[in-house]
């Protein structure tokens, strides 16, 4: 009897929100573990059924998860030293072309003006899907208003 051990792909999606500011100006932003034994390729995002654009899409690659929230960004966001969680800073690539996740690391993504989200949303549940070759990886979350008093 011989058998083969395969390398599973396996995606874990969490820390997902969506915020939308009263300009019309919104964001969506989550984080994706790569908890499976092989690496993948992000092939694309859609936000309510949506794709991102590339040139819309903004990340940082992370050696491990971490559990605190992601941060609202500001209105016109600098991806230079943003500040993604509590007071931990990083520098945001934007994106050219589909994005590689190496196995047991994290990537943040922040979707700058996802097409399908505007104020009219705000209190709503709204689905963001990850694509890669072999799956699709789906979440929701409520849309936030992105002002503060």
């Amino acid at each position: 009897m011989t058998s083969t051990r395969t390398q599973q792909e396996d995606l874990r999606l969490s820390k997902q929100a969506i915020w939308v500011y009263s300009s019309g100006t919104a964001y969506a932003a989550l984080v994706i573990d790569n908890v499976g034994g092989r690496d993948v390729v992000i092939d694309k995002i859609q936000v309510r059924g949506v794709e991102a654009s590339w040139s819309n899409v903004y990340y940082l690659r992370l050696g491990s998860t971490f559990s605190t929230s992601l941060n609202c960004p500001a209105e016109s966001a600098s991806w230079t030293n943003f500040q993604y969680t509590g007071s931990t800073q990083g520098n945001f690539t934007q994106a050219t072309q589909d994005i590689p996740l190496a196995s047991g690391d994290t990537l943040v993504i922040y979707i700058t003006s996802p097409d399908s989200i505007s104020p009219n949303d705000i209190g709503t549940t709204t689905g963001i899907t990850v694509f890669t070759e072999n799956a699709q990886y789906y979440v929701e979350c409520n849309v936030k208003a992105a002002e503060t008093a």
